[in-house]
C-alpha cells in the first residue's frame, strides 16, 4: 500500500496521486460491491418498466389507450427533469449525496404510485419515479466510472447499463404471475409489481451506505485530505482482500486547485469550444441509441400482432429473447471496449446492428419471416445494439472534465430521450393496421441508417479512451498542471 500526504504549492495548488492511486488498484471483492450496490439500479428500472408496459392498472384505473401512452411520456419528462437537476447537482454535492438521495425519490415514488386510486395520483408518482431513475443515470455513471480502475472501467460501465435487460426479463415473468386473474384479482396484481422494486431496493440502500465518495471528486473540491484518506482506506480493503497493490508511479500526479461552482458558460465552452468532436460523438451516440431502441422496443408488440397474428397474451413469451440478447451483449462483449478499443467496438457493435436489421428489412419486405423468426432477428441485432447502446453513456463520461461529468451525461440523456421519444410514434404510423409491410420496411432501413452514422461517426471522431486514467483522457478543468 502507499499512502501520501497531499503537498500544497506557493500557488495554493494540490499536488495528488489520488488518481493514479485509484488506477493502478487489482480487482477485489471491494470492487463487486460497487458492481451491485450502484448497477442493481437498472435491473429495478427495467423491472419496473416492463411491469409498467403491461398496463394491469388499465382496466382498474379507468383508463383509456392514450391515457396509459401518457403515464410514458409523463416518466420520460420525469426522466429529463431528473437528470438535469440532479446531475448538476452530482458535481456540486458528490456523487455519494445524489446516488443514495436519486434512489430513495425512486423507490419511495414507486411504491407510492402502487397505492394509485386514480390516474393523476399515479401520473404525479410516476413522474417522480423518472426523476429519481433519470438522476441515477447520471450520479452513478459518474460514481462508477471515477470509481473503477481504468483497466477495467469500460466492461464494468457497458455491462451494469446493460443489466437493465435482466430486470425487464424478470418483469416480463412477474407480469405472467400478476397479471393472470386466475392468481391475483385484476385490481391487486400490478399494485404488487409496483412494490417489488422499493422491497429489493432497501438492501441496495444498505450497501450504497458503505460505498465511498468518489476520491476524484473529494480531490477537486477542496477536500484533499479527506481524498486521500478514502483512497487509503480502499486500499486497506483490497489489501485485505486479498489484492497485490503495486507502487505508485509519481509520474503520473496532478495539481489541482479547489472548484466549488462550474458557470454555465463554462459548461458551454467545454462543450462547444473546447471538445466540439465529443460534443458530436456522444449527442450522436445519445441520440441514435436511443431512436432506434424506442423505435423497436414501445412497437414490438404491435409488429407482432398485427404482421404476424400473435396474441396479445403470447407477446411476453417473444419478448424473453429479446430482452436476453440485450442482456448478453453488455456481458460479453463489454471487455474488447478494454481490449480492441472503443472506437472499434462501437463501430463493430452499431455497424452489425444495422446489417441486422437491414437484412430483417428486406426479409420482412418478401413476407418470409413468421414471429419466431422475427423475433431472432431482434435478438441478433440487439446483442450488438446493446452494447453500443450502454457504451453511449460510458463514452459522454469519461471524456469530458470530472467537474461537470454528471452534467455532461445529463444533457446528453436528455438530448437522447427527447429525440427517441418521437421514434414509437413515427414507427407506430408506419405499422398502421399490419396491411402494408412498404411503410415500416421503409422504417427499418431507416433504423440500420442511423445506427450506421452514429458508428462511423463514433469511428471517425471518437477517443481511445480504453485503459487510461480519466485525467489523461481529459485534464480536470482545475488541473494547473500535469506531471509527466
Amino acid at each position: 500500500m502507499s499512502t501520501s500526504t497531499p503537498a500544497r504549492d506557493k500557488d495554493g495548488g494540490i499536488r495528488s496521486l489520488v488518481p493514479a492511486r485509484m488506477d493502478r488498484l487489482p480487482w477485489t471483492r471491494f470492487h463487486w460491491s460497487i458492481v451491485v450496490g450502484l448497477g442493481f439500479s437498472w435491473v429495478l428500472d427495467g423491472l419496473e418498466i416492463q411491469i409498467v408496459a403491461s398496463a394491469g392498472f388499465q382496466k382498474a384505473l379507468d383508463m383509456t389507450a392514450a391515457e396509459v401512452g401518457l403515464l410514458g411520456t409523463v416518466y420520460l419528462f420525469g426522466q429529463i427533469a431528473g437528470a438535469l437537476i440532479f446531475g448538476r447537482l452530482s458535481d456540486k454535492l458528490g456523487r455519494k449525496k445524489l446516488f443514495i438521495l436519486t434512489l430513495v425519490i425512486y423507490l419511495l415514488a414507486s411504491g407510492i404510485a402502487g397505492l394509485a386510486p386514480n390516474m393523476w395520483f399515479l401520473l404525479v408518482f410516476r413522474f417522480f419515479a423518472g426523476m429519481g431513475i433519470g438522476g441515477e443515470y447520471a450520479a452513478i455513471n459518474s460514481a462508477i466510472d471515477e470509481l473503477i480502475p481504468s483497466k477495467y472501467r469500460g466492461r464494468v460501465d457497458i455491462a451494469i447499463n446493460g443489466t437493465y435487460w435482466g430486470g425487464a426479463a424478470l418483469g416480463s415473468a412477474a407480469n405472467l404471475f400478476l397479471l393472470n386473474p386466475d392468481i391475483f384479482d385484476e385490481n391487486v396484481g400490478w399494485r404488487i409489481g409496483f412494490f417489488i422494486g422499493p422491497v429489493l431496493g432497501l438492501a441496495i440502500i444498505y450497501l450504497r451506505r458503505h460505498i465511498p465518495e468518489s476520491p476524484r471528486w473529494l480531490m477537486t473540491h477542496g477536500r484533499e485530505e479527506e481524498a486521500e484518506s478514502t483512497v487509503d482506506d480502499i486500499e486497506k480493503r483490497v489489501h485485505d482482500q486479498g489484492g497485490d497493490i503495486e507502487p505508485v508511479d509519481e509520474s503520473k500526479a496532478i495539481t489541482v486547485t479547489q472548484t466549488e461552482h462550474v458557470p454555465f458558460r463554462t459548461i458551454v465552452h467545454v462543450l462547444f469550444k473546447l471538445y466540439p468532436k465529443r460534443t458530436l460523438v456522444g449527442a450522436t451516440m445519445m441520440v441514435t441509441q436511443s431512436f432506434l431502441y424506442n423505435a423497436i422496443f414501445f412497437t414490438y408488440a404491435l409488429v407482432l400482432q398485427n404482421f404476424y397474428g400473435t396474441s396479445p397474451s403470447s407477446t411476453q413469451y417473444f419478448f424473453f429473447p429479446f430482452a436476453i440478447g440485450n442482456l448478453l451483449g453488455p456481458l460479453l462483449l463489454g471487455h474488447l471496449f478494454d481490449v480492441w478499443g472503443r472506437r472499434k467496438m462501437i463501430f463493430l457493435t452499431y455497424g452489425v446492428s444495422a446489417a441486422v436489421l437491414a437484412a430483417s428489412a428486406v426479409l420482412f419486405s418478401m413476407d418470409v419471416l413468421n414471429a419466431t423468426t422475427q423475433t431472432v432477428f431482434w435478438c441478433v441485432s440487439f446483442f450488438f445494439a446493446s452494447a453500443g447502446a450502454s457504451s453511449a453513456y460510458l463514452t459522454v463520461s469519461e471524456t469530458f472534465p470530472l467537474e461537470i461529468r454528471s452534467q455532461a451525461i445529463s444533457y446528453f440523456f436528455a438530448l437522447g430521450q427527447i429525440a427517441g421519444s418521437v421514434a414509437p410514434l413515427l414507427y407506430g404510423i408506419l405499422i398502421g393496421d399490419g396491411t402494408d409491410r412498404g411503410p415500416l420496411t421503409f422504417g427499418y432501413f431507416l433504423g440500420a441508417a442511423i445506427m450506421f452514422v452514429g458508428g462511423l461517426i463514433a469511428l471517425i471522431f471518437g477517443v481511445d479512451a480504453e485503459r487510461k486514467s480519466l485525467e489523461t483522457i481529459t485534464n480536470p478543468l482545475s488541473a494547473v498542471e500535469q506531471d509527466g
